[in-house]
C-alpha cells in the first residue's frame, strides 16, 4: 500500500525528503474514484506517518492533527516529494507534498501533526 520510493534525503537530523511514484495500481486508488482516481487524504497521512515514526521519530506515535490542507488532487502516474521536519521540542511533526510539474514543485498538501511517546 505503500508508493514506489525513488529517492530518498535527509539534509539535518530532523528533516527528511523523499520522492515518490504514485503507480495507478496503488490500492488507495481504486474506487476512488472511478472517473478519475485521486489519493485519498487519509492515504498522504498515512505515509506521512509511517516514514516519519520508521525514519524521522522512532518511538513516538501520533497525537493529533494541529491542521491539514489539501490544495490539490494528487493522481496517477504523478511523482511527489514528501517533505518531513520534526520540531522535538514542540513534539510537532510538519509535511508537505509537492507535485512535480519538470522542474517545478507545487504544493498538494501540507499540516502539523502533534506525536507523542
Amino acid at each position: 500500500m505503500k508508493p514506489r520510493e525513488i529517492e530518498r534525503h535527509q539534509p539535518a537530523p530532523q528533516m527528511l525528503s523523499i520522492v515518490l511514484h504514485l503507480d495507478p495500481d496503488l490500492f488507495w486508488f481504486q474506487g476512488h474514484f472511478d472517473v478519475q482516481p485521486l489519493l485519498p487524504g487519509v492515504a498522504q497521512l498515512d505515509w506521512v506517518m509511517h516514514y516519519a515514526t520508521t525514519l524521522l521519530t522512532p518511538g513516538f506515535r501520533f497525537h493529533s492533527i494541529q491542521n491539514v490542507k489539501f490544495q490539490a488532487p494528487l493522481l496517477p502516474e504523478t511523482t511527489v516529494t514528501l517533505e518531513l521536519a520534526w520540531q522535538v521540542d514542540k513534539q510537532l511533526l510538519t509535511f508537505s507534498y509537492q507535485r512535480h510539474d519538470g522542474d517545478e514543485r507545487h504544493t498538494a498538501s501540507s499540516g502539523k501533526i502533534r506525536l507523542c511517546q
